[in-house]
């Protein structure tokens, strides 16, 4: 049975191979244009900082290095149920300079299309064991981002030679390149 998370919560990922799933749904914009939120991941190091330009996971670059973190492309709509975009992780690949990943979604050109993660529910991040497909944890976000164009939903990170997950929910107004800012 999975865990569900609160804000702040951290749980231990025993499953080194798993699928990391981001959900959301979006409300009938009022600016007649689609939602298209992005999923990304940053392979951090001690210093908290990004171990390469390659170890940046996204929709224009799909697998780490190391080929530990495999993105399996961008959903453009998020129309459906279950998860909008997945991402395949393998703890046991992960190159030894990464200490942390960083899992953050940004909404595609929120300022020039005049939306924000207020427009958007239902938001969800959850990890299922890719060996038994069953879901290990999940944190829904719940709360409202009125300004906010991007979310750090959530981080995973290497304490003591364990891997653990952490439910993070911090929103900010600004981009994929305002992430790309802090982690370089």
């Amino acid at each position: 049975m999975a865990i569900n998370l609160q804000k702040g919560q951290r749980e231990n990922l025993d499953a080194p191979k798993f699928t990391i799933g981001l959900g959301w749904d979006t409300n009938s914009s009022a600016t007649g244009t689609d939602f298209d939120l992005d999923a990304s991941l940053f392979l951090l190091g001690d210093n908290k900082k990004i171990v390469s330009d390659e170890h940046f996971v996204f929709y224009n670059n799909l697998i780490s290095p190391d080929g530990a973190v495999e993105h399996t492309g961008d959903n453009l709509t998020g129309d459906g149920d279950g998860d909008d975009e997945q991402v395949k992780v393998d703890l046991s690949k992960t190159d030894a300079k990464v200490t942390e990943i960083c899992i953050v979604v940004t909404i595609h050109e929120a300022e020039s299309r005049r939306q924000n993660f207020g427009q958007v529910r239902n938001s969800f991040i959850r990890i299922v064991d890719a060996v038994t497909n069953q879901e290990i944890l999940k944190y829904e976000l719940e709360e409202d981002f009125s300004i906010e164009t991007a979310v750090e939903f959530g981080r995973i990170y290497k304490r003591e030679g364990k891997w653990k997950f952490e439910a993070v929910g911090v929103g900010m107004k600004g981009g994929l390149q305002d992430y790309l800012n802090k982690y370089q």
